[in-house]
C-alpha cells in the first residue's frame, strides 16, 4: 500500500468550507476520520486521499479543487523535508535529494528530471490509482512542486510554466498562481514544471522567517490539541526537527518561546526530561516505520538524527531488546498470526 502524510492536504477543510460544504461528511463519505486528518504526520492511504480530493471535487462542483487547494498552501505541506532540502548546496542538489527522501512525504510518487534544451522539465510520475480518479491529486502535487520551486529560488522574473496533461473542463477558469509567476497549461505532454536550466545551479533560498511562521503555525495546532501537556508538545516538535539535524534542547525550547533551562525545569516538575522524550519520540517513530516498512533502516537512522546506523541499531536494542531487523520480523510475525 503507498501511503502519504495527510500534511499534504494541508487547508482542506478550510478550502472545502468556503465552497459552501461540511468538510467533516466528505471525509466520512470517503471512509477516513477527520482525526486521521487532524495530525499532519499520521500516514494514510495514497489511493483513499486520492480519492477524497475526487469526492470533494465533485461535491463542491470544482473540477479545479487540487490546484485551488494548492493555492492555499507553502511548502511546509512537506513537513521537516522542506527544510532539509532547503539547506542543499544548490537547487540542482536539492531536487536530486527529492527522490531520495520523498517517501518521508509519500511513497507511490517519483520526480524525474528531463532536459529541454536550456530548460529542464520536472516532471511528476504516479504509481497509484483510484477508483475515482487521480486527476485532483496531480493539480494539487504539480501546484505544491511549483510553490516548492518558488520557495527555494525566491520570487523571479521568469514565469514557471505549471503543465497538466489534464484539458481545461469547459465549465471551469484556471486560477492563478498561490504567488505570481506562475502560468497554468492545460493539455501539456506531462504533469510538473519547466525551469531554466542556469536554475539548478543557484543556492537555495533558506527563507527563515518561513521556517519561524511554519513552527508558529505548528504550536497553535499543538496548543489545540495538548492545551496543558507540554510532554506531547515536546514530543511533537521533536519528531518534526530530528530529520533536519536540528533536533537540540536550544531549538525545541526556541519553538516553544522558552529558554532552554526553563523547559528543561518544567519537563523536571513534569516527571520527565528532555533525553527521556527524545528516546521515546525516537522509539516511537522507528516503530511506526519500521512496522510499516515505509523506509529503509538506513534511511529512518538518518530521519531519526543519526549520523552512524550502528548507532542508532545499538540505541533500539537498548530500548526493545532486539536489533531494528529482528525487531521488524517478530513484528510481522504478530501481524500475520
Amino acid at each position: 500500500m503507498f501511503l502519504i502524510r495527510s500534511g499534504a492536504i494541508a487547508g482542506y477543510q478550510r478550502l472545502v468550507s468556503q465552497l459552501g460544504h461540511n468538510p467533516v461528511e466528505l471525509i466520512k463519505v470517503a471512509n477516513l476520520s477527520a482525526a486521521q486528518l487532524r495530525n499532519p504526520n499520521t500516514y494514510v492511504s495514497y489511493s483513499k486521499l486520492a480519492e477524497l480530493l475526487e469526492i470533494s471535487a465533485t461535491a463542491c462542483d470544482a473540477p479545479l479543487f487540487g490546484l485551488m487547494l494548492s493555492r492555499l498552501q507553502s511548502s511546509s505541506v512537506l513537513g521537516e523535508l522542506a527544510i532539509t532540502l532547503s539547506q542543499q548546496p544548490t537547487v540542482g542538489d536539492a531536487l536530486e535529494s527529492v527522490n531520495r527522501y520523498l517517501y518521508l512525504h509519500a511513497r507511490g510518487v517519483r520526480l524525474n528530471s528531463v532536459q529541454q534544451g536550456e530548460s529542464v522539465g520536472l516532471e511528476l510520475a504516479f504509481d497509484i490509482s483510484s477508483p475515482r480518479g487521480i486527476d485532483q491529486l496531480i493539480q494539487m502535487s504539480v501546484g505544491q512542486l511549483a510553490t516548492f520551486m518558488i520557495d527555494l529560488l525566491g520570487p523571479q522574473q521568469q514565469i514557471i510554466p505549471l503543465q497538466l496533461r489534464q484539458q481545461l473542463p469547459p465549465s471551469a477558469s484556471p486560477p492563478i498562481g498561490r504567488r505570481a509567476g506562475v502560468r497554468i497549461e492545460f493539455g501539456a505532454g506531462s504533469d510538473g514544471i519547466r525551469v531554466p536550466k542556469p536554475w539548478l545551479d543557484r543556492r537555495p533560498r533558506f527563507d527563515e522567517e518561513a521556517m519561524r511562521q511554519h513552527f508558529r503555525e505548528f504550536i497553535q495546532l499543538l496548543e489545540q490539541r495538548y492545551p496543558d501537556n507540554l510532554r506531547d508538545q515536546v514530543r511533537d516538535i521533536m519528531g518534526q526537527l530530528l530529520p533536519s539535524g536540528e533536533c537540540t534542547v536550544q531549538r525545541v525550547a526556541a519553538t516553544l518561546d522558552l529558554q532552554p533551562r526553563v523547559l528543561q525545569k518544567r519537563l523536571q516538575e513534569d516527571g520527565t526530561s528532555y533525553a527521556a522524550l527524545l528516546r521515546e519520540t525516537r522509539l516511537q517513530i522507528a516503530q511506526q516505520h519500521l512496522g510499516a516498512r515505509t523506509m529503509a533502516i538506513t534511511d529512518l537512522a538518518l530521519n531519526l538524527g543519526y549520523a552512524e546506523v550502528a548507532v542508532f541499531s545499538r540505541h533500539f536494542k537498548q530500548w526493545t531488546g532486539y536489533s531494528p531487523r529482528a525487531w521488524q520480523k517478530l513484528h510481522e510475525a504478530a501481524s500475520n498470526a
